[in-house]
């Protein structure tokens, strides 16, 4: 299938681009369309549409001015009966016309023969029918073209809008009569060309650009746009912007780039004060500015931004106002001033100075917000019989910096004006000057002195009488007032130290006042002379010495009295502590205190004197734990001080010597008594059974006895009875001392219970250990007890029973025992009356008698 305008005979042409021109006149009233249709066509046929509602909006009669066209409502157009065009084109009007006949409208139509038309080479085999399908067809928009079935002409049946659609991309099929498709669907881009039927126009419809006063010429105001719905980067699209008029006119101040739209200043004479606001009527037209191009026009409003180029000024030169004295806090005068800026905006409030006039402060000017207005007002009072009258010189700014203009004459920034303030003399009370009056005093000033006190004056009269005084601030109640005079009485010893002073200084607050209560209020500060009435003292008097960290304390005492009273202090140790410790002078003010060697860790009392720069001292007992730590919060010694350091602090009264006494004596007598009572008894050494079962029970030393060389012992002849064991028996030793023991015998073992009477050596005691280091019998069992349990026990875990060797074993009684309770050849006795026992031992003993002799 191929274009029918293309050569004939060409089968190779699989696809062609067909553009359709459709041309659209738009005029104010009615439009010019230009259709393209077959040179035939049948009765009935659709030829195009036209909009009717562009040209008259409610057309009660529509007609033709050809018969051989019908018009409908809608503005379809049919023909009457087949018709053939004789010529390229032809033409005919749509007639239109209002209900009351007022209105009458034409739309030309212009028909032109031919037109594009699809071909297939399979129609010289075949009978061809030819369709069109896609956008415009049957897709929106419907029956935009159509296409004649047995030639395969293409049509367009109404007006195109490019701005809505650009493109048409449909299909043309070549088929037979039952259907068959010899050809692949022929795609078509209908193109619609664009026709300058869109004016432009501005893009905002109200447009405020801003600028500053006083800006410099060329400096830019802003950039207008348009907009042109035709086709883009066309002579139809290129538009140019122009002033056509500037509100108000005279002079011109503002020009356009014909291309960009940016709008610049031409002269830096722009004044706000003299005109706000501008409009610049614009004109923007396409084809390039050429007079037959569409156009458009838009109205631009440019504001101008206040600058501070206008000085206030007052609307007086000078004013005259009076004010009695004495008179404070109040508003004696306003004063109005003038702006030609913008109201209520930095560059138009105004600040007001006072420049002259105002030394002491006396005046305050200040600005109401609300009017722009300067207040004046007094806030000290004046005084008539001082000064009757005070000129004051004014001036006024802007809180904005002044920005001068060019085209200004003004040539000072600050306006200014005067202010005369009369003073009015009224009838005064007393007044307290100076304020604060200052009087030296002794520190300690006894109570019951006198002190000079505050005195008012009448300014009129220049005397303090008829006065009354009233002490109204007297925070540690120092002072009594005389009530006629104003003079003070000390009621209590005045004190430098007291927390009440700050600076050395003491303050009284005195009111005076008249008999008609006029009152004025003045201080009296009593400046206290430092006085050498405190020595130094020890801030902290427990300290600690951690070995671990260093070997000294620091000392750091105070002085309450002033500095000319205060350090560089002397610290000096008593004679008993200077023994064990030396103290060293840091810098006048601390001291390092360390021992003169390692002592050890205890408590230590050490008395200490500390001297100031006149020779004020006083002792200070320190209590110094010396401790084995690194950080004194680690020394787990007491903070308090140890009972041997605190009795040298304790001093005993007259009936505490003598209850002592006293208690002392009957002591005395108790033990007495208890000597006279006790007496030995005389009896004769006896034994109890063999409790040992014929074993030694105390040992005095675990290897061999010493050699005997003498002979010593001497063998018993006979055989002494047991016994009572409650009786008093003396020691293995013979120093008399006495311990009562009972046995129980049992038969396999014993029991022995006693008491501890001393005398008995200590288990691990050796030879040379005299009898006063000696255990008893159940000190012995106490002591070896435990362990033979663990023994036991060790030995019961142990499955193959290897420590058997360790394990106690019992022995069966054998019999009553020797009468002998020891061995005395296995101690080192001083004394031989502790030996006399030997003497009863029996036979079976003489074996053992004799390996104590040497050999």
């Amino acid at each position: 299938m191929a274009v029918a305008s293309a050569a004939p005979g060409s089968i190779f042409w699989k696809q062609l681009l067909f553009s359709l021109l459709v041309l659209i006149l738009f005029c104010n009233a009615c439009q010019k369309i230009s259709l393209q249709v077959p040179s035939r066509l049948r009765a009935e046929a659709l030829v195009g549409k036209v909009n009717l509602k562009e040209c008259l909006q409610s057309a009660s009669l529509i007609q033709s001015s050809d018969p051989d066209f019908r018009i409908l409502e809608d503005g379809s157009i049919y023909t009457t009966h087949d018709l053939v065009l004789s010529s390229e084109k032809k033409s005919f009007s749509i007639l239109l016309s209002d209900s009351q006949g007022q209105g009458q409208k034409e739309i030309e139509i212009v028909l032109e023969a031919g037109g594009k038309k699809v071909q297939s080479d399979a129609a010289q085999n075949y009978t061809i029918f030819y369709s069109i399908s896609g956008p415009g067809v049957d897709k929106e928009p419907f029956n935009l073209f159509f296409i004649d079935k047995d030639t395969g002409d293409i049509f367009c049946t109404r007006s195109i809008d490019r701005e809505q659609y650009q493109e048409f991309p449909i299909y043309a099929y070549a088929t037979t009569a039952d259907g068959y498709a010899p050809e692949y669907p022929l795609p078509l881009v209908f193109k619609v060309e664009d026709d300058n039927d869109n004016a432009p126009y501005f893009e905002s419809k109200v447009t405020i650009f801003t600028v500053p006063e006083n800006c410099r010429t060329g400096t830019s105001v802003g950039k207008v746009t348009a907009i042109d719905l035709d086709e883009p980067d066309t002579l139809h699209t290129r538009l140019r912007y122009k002033i056509l008029q500037q509100i108000p006119n005279n002079p011109r101040h503002f020009t356009v780039h014909p291309d960009t739209g940016v709008i610049t200043t031409t002269t830096p004479l722009l004044d706000r004060e003299k005109c706000d606001t501008y409009k610049l009527i614009m004109e923007v037209r396409d084809m390039g500015g050429q007079p037959f191009g569409l156009f458009n026009t838009g109205t631009i409003t440019i504001s101008l931004e206040d600058e501070n180029d206008n000085a206030p000024y007052f609307t007086e030169t000078s004013y005259t106002v009076e004010v009695e004295e004495n008179r404070i806090d109040i508003e004696i005068l306003r004063m109005a001033v003038h702006d030609h800026d913008l109201p209520n905006t930095p560059h138009s409030r105004a600040v007001y100075q006072i420049l002259q006039g105002n030394e002491n402060g006396t005046f305050k000017i200040s600005t109401d917000p609300n009017t722009n207005e300067a207040v004046l007002c007094v806030v000290k009072p004046l005084n008539y019989e001082v000064n009757r009258q005070v000129v004051l010189k004014i001036g006024v700014l802007n809180e904005a910096q002044f920005a001068k203009a060019v085209n200004s004459k003004t040539t000072t920034t600050m306006c200014t004006t005067t202010v005369t303030v009369k003073v009015i003399n009224i009838h005064e009370g007393p007044e307290c000057q100076p304020p604060v009056k200052v009087i030296q005093s002794e520190d300690c000033l006894p109570a019951g002195t006198e002190l000079l006190g505050y005195k008012a004056v009448d300014p009129e009269r220049g005397t303090g009488e008829n006065f009354r005084y009233k002490k109204i601030r007297d925070e540690d109640n120092w002072f009594e007032i005389n009530e006629y005079t104003g003079d003070l009485k000390t009621i209590k010893v005045l004190d430098r130290e007291s927390t009440f002073v700050k600076n050395n200084q003491y303050n009284v607050s005195v009111i005076a006042f008249d008999a008609d209560g006029r009152s004025c209020t003045g201080t009296l500060v009593v400046l206290l002379e430092d006085k050498n009435d405190h020595p130094p003292q020890l801030k902290e008097k427990e300290l600690t010495i951690c070995r671990h960290d260093k070997d000294f304390a620091v000392l750091e005492p105070i002085d309450q009295d002033g500095p000319d009273n205060g350090p560089p202090f002397q610290f000096i140790l008593d004679n008993s502590a200077s023994k064990l410790w030396t103290v060293e002078t840091r810098d006048g003010k601390t001291a390092i205190l360390r021992g003169q060697q390692d002592l050890d860790y205890n408590y230590y009392s050490v008395p200490i004197q500390i001297k100031d720069r006149h020779g004020a001292s006083a002792t200070e007992m320190l209590s110094v734990r010396v401790c084995d730590c690194t950080i004194p919060s680690e020394c787990r010694m007491p903070t308090k001080l140890p009972r041997e350091a605190t009795l040298a602090n304790v001093f005993l009264g007259k009936w505490a010597i003598l209850a002592m006494v006293l208690g002392s004596v009957l002591l005395l007598c108790i033990l007495f008594t208890c000597f006279c009572v006790t007496v030995k008894k005389t009896v004769k050494k006896c034994f109890p059974e063999d409790v040992a079962q014929q074993n030694l029970i105390v040992s005095n030393t675990e290897g061999p006895g010493e050699e005997v060389m003498d002979a010593n012992i001497r063998l018993a002849t006979q055989t002494s009875n047991v016994c009572d064991t409650n009786m008093s028996v003396g020691t293995l030793g013979g120093q008399g001392v006495k311990t009562q023991q009972s046995f129980e015998m049992v038969k396999g073992g014993y029991t022995l219970d006693a008491n501890k009477g001393g005398g008995h050596q200590t288990l691990e005691s050796v030879k040379g250990v005299t009898d006063t280091g000696r255990y008893t019998y159940s000190d012995w069992h106490n002591f070896t007890q435990p362990r033979l349990g663990e023994k036991v026990y060790l030995c019961g875990q142990d499955e193959e029973h290897k420590l058997c060797e360790d394990y106690v074993r019992s022995y069966n009684y054998e019999g009553k025992g020797s009468v002998a309770g020891s061995v005395g050849c296995c101690s080192d006795r001083q004394e031989e009356e502790g030996l006399d026992f030997l003497d009863h031992l029996e036979p079976k003993f003489r074996t053992l008698a004799k390996t104590c002799v040497k050999k």
